[in-house]
């Protein structure tokens, strides 16, 4: 990794595991540890830190939350041979499992929905429950283009904090600015002066093909016998009304919910109701086998 370092005010992690090939994954977790256990994992390019409001809801409700950051995001290590394949994160998902030693539900967004299926569906960790936040078996191509032509846009950094909130609001087609404190968390800067996104621009090289992908999910959905969630915001450009049909049919006790207004930056766009969402869901259909 390039030496980059963090921003005032980015707190360090709050926990450490080892991964699947000894790398460190970093983490944080709230409320009551002997609460049922909920993992919730990011999407590509994002950190722990997108989890924030919903993991703190999830406390309130008397859940252990926990999220951590991917290998090669955030504050977890990049691997030297640049593995960041769909087996090797559900590898590690597996070891941040087995560190907190109870079965968990899984709520995971984009890549990290796709780490869990894989996870569960492969047999790699035994868990309660799943929440897919907007992805599913297969993905809608030009949405998955569009996510990867914001990622790979902005290798050469930028120069202030508004600059980046202004590139992410540009994606989401949302010209309301957040608050740039907390886009501060996914940055670091370098010796040049310029924010970079904290993740390995060789996580883009490592990417399965879609179709090679849907196959595998596929398979992964037809085993699935643990409560199933698939939440899809209303506008996602990355998961289709098809989609969705397709894995109900492959998956048919899993249940489904779309959160109006929102488009694939699901829990970013309308964090609070789909806070609301995964706790129902689990309180209603996982934590009895917790």
């Amino acid at each position: 990794m390039s030496s980059r370092t963090s921003l005032p005010g980015t707190p360090a992690p709050m926990h450490a595991w080892t991964g699947a090939h000894g790398n460190r994954l970093c983490g944080d977790s709230w409320g009551d540890p002997s609460g049922t256990l909920v993992i919730l994992l990011h999407g590509g390019g994002q950190t722990r830190h997108s989890w924030q409001r919903t993991a703190r809801s999830l406390a309130r409700a008397g859940f252990h939350a926990v999220a951590y950051d991917a290998r090669g995001h955030g504050d977890s290590s990049w691997v030297n041979d640049g593995d960041y394949r769909d087996a090797a994160l559900a590898q590690d998902l597996a070891c941040v499992v087995r560190a907190l030693g109870k079965r968990p539900v899984l709520i995971g967004a984009s890549m990290g929905g796709i780490t869990s299926l894989v996870a569960m569906g492969e047999g790699v960790v035994d868990a309660t429950g799943l929440i897919l936040a907007d992805v599913a078996h297969s993905a809608f191509e030009h949405g998955v283009d569009r996510v990867r032509r914001f990622m790979a846009r902005h290798t050469e950094g930028f120069v202030t904090l508004d600059a980046a909130a202004a590139a992410v609001a540009d994606y989401r087609g949302d010209h309301r600015r957040g608050h740039v404190s907390g886009l501060s968390k996914n940055l670091r800067r370098a010796a040049d002066g310029r924010l970079y996104w904290h993740w390995d621009p060789r996580f883009l090289e490592s990417r399965t093909g879609l179709s090679e992908r849907a196959r595998r999910l596929a398979q992964c959905a037809r085993r699935l016998c643990e409560p199933t969630l698939l939440v899809r915001g209303e506008h996602s450009d990355v998961v289709t009304a098809e989609a969705v049909q397709e894995f109900l049919a492959l998956c048919p006790h899993a249940k489904f919910i779309e959160v109006a207004g929102a488009g694939h930056m699901l829990t970013g766009d309308d964090n609070d109701a789909f806070g609301q969402v995964a706790i129902d869901f689990i309180r209603r259909e996982a934590c009895g086998s917790a």
